[in-house]
């Protein structure tokens, strides 16, 4: 049993390390449909299960402090590659598709928290997913942390998360045949030819990694200090907040140009999430079918207005797939689909989803706090 907290953080960074090496050397398709964030929870889980961690006040200690300096440090990083300049040239019809998105998701969340009568906690549970259903992971941990979501809770999320998110993945890839007749449909013509050019935020050069881990941890110390001055709603969901403004100031400035961001916010997140899998001790999954089922009805409501608003706007399968996509899937999945469509439309999939690091946080916040008010 590890009893010291040196050896649990060396423990999870072990593990994240671990899986990481494998999914990059190996390859195996199979990474394709178990992402390596719900493999390092599931581990960590495990772990925690099987007894391995002591639950004493040093490793309790040293788990809220990581988590608190990190989450900001995280958020603050992958706020830095969102270019607001380039993302406002996508076009009407892209920029209707991803609002429909944003706004058909918040919804539909709302009306299954109604219809399946949530308690405090499933309302908090869903709170997240809906942090990461409009922008990722790491928008799932922020929101899920401001809304004080339990580490059992937060297991089943990232498995609804994760299922839900796999199958409409399929699902999206699956149609991509069917765009001409899609488009016949809602009667919407190929405009996109002209975004070929748009591109990221991102930069060729030398990855500084040493600048951006300084820079990250300022910004979690800066965010902190302000969050005791300026509480809202709680101290952690502050410290989001106002990490979240810095990382967009940030991506105004010539920060947003300094390579590797993403590297060092990837690996904090990997960090994060086998943080939580580590206080997860799950003994009974019995009440996992009916986060599955209410997931699956929120994607229903929302295929549903993205079809209703594909007629009334006459838009295209691929802005609507890929606005969803980015939302739902994130950055990972995103371009992967736009890629299918034409691979010139990459950038598109990679624009919306880093844009979904901003507005998954303040969106979760926001149906995360209504999901709560409806809570019964």
């Amino acid at each position: 049993m590890i009893d010291s907290p040196l050896t649990y953080l060396f423990t999870l960074a072990l593990l994240v390390a671990s899986l990481s090496f494998l999914q990059i050397k190996s390859k195996h398709k199979f990474f394709e449909y178990i992402p390596v964030v719900v493999l390092i929870y599931a581990a960590s889980m495990l772990l925690a299960s099987l007894g391995v961690f002591e639950q004493n006040k040093e490793i309790a200690h040293i788990y809220k402090l990581t988590k608190t300096n990190l989450l900001p440090a995280m958020l603050f990083l992958m706020l830095l590659e969102v270019d607001f300049k380039h993302f406002f040239k996508l076009g009407k019809s892209l920029l209707i598709a991803y609002a429909l998105a944003i706004f058909s998701i918040a919804f539909a969340f709302i009306v299954v928290a109604y219809l399946f009568d949530f308690n405090k906690e499933t309302a908090a549970a869903f709170g997240a997913i809906a942090g990461s259903w409009m922008g990722g992971t790491a928008n799932m941990i922020a929101v899920g942390s401001a809304l004080h979501v339990s580490e059992d809770a937060f297991a089943y999320a990232l498995v609804v998360d994760s299922v839900n998110y796999t199958l409409w993945v399929m699902l999206l890839l699956f149609l991509v045949p069917s765009a001409k007749i899609f488009n016949k449909f809602t009667k919407s013509e190929e405009k996109l030819a002209y975004l070929d050019k748009i591109g990221c935020a991102c930069s060729m050069g030398v990855k500084r990694y040493w600048l951006l881990i300084l820079l990250a941890l300022g910004a979690s110390l800066l965010s902190q200090i302000i969050a005791e001055n300026f509480v809202i709603l709680n101290t952690t969901t502050s410290i989001v907040l106002f990490s979240t403004l810095l990382g967009v100031l940030g991506s105004f400035t010539k920060l947003r140009f300094i390579n590797g961001s993403n590297e060092v916010a990837t690996t904090m997140l990997y960090i994060l999430i086998a943080l939580i899998g580590s206080r997860a001790i799950i003994e009974n999954f019995s009440g996992l079918g009916m986060y599955m089922f209410a997931g699956f009805v929120i994607l229903l409501i929302h295929a549903f207005f993205m079809l209703i608003g594909a007629k009334i706007f006459k838009l295209d399968l691929f802005s609507i797939s890929v606005a969803s996509l980015a939302n739902i899937g994130g950055v990972a999945s995103a371009p992967i689909l736009a890629a299918t469509y034409n691979k010139a439309l990459v950038s598109i999939g990679v624009l919306m989803a880093i844009m979904g690091y901003l507005i998954g946080t303040f969106g979760g916040l926001l149906v995360g706090n209504i999901l709560l008010r409806l809570a019964t």
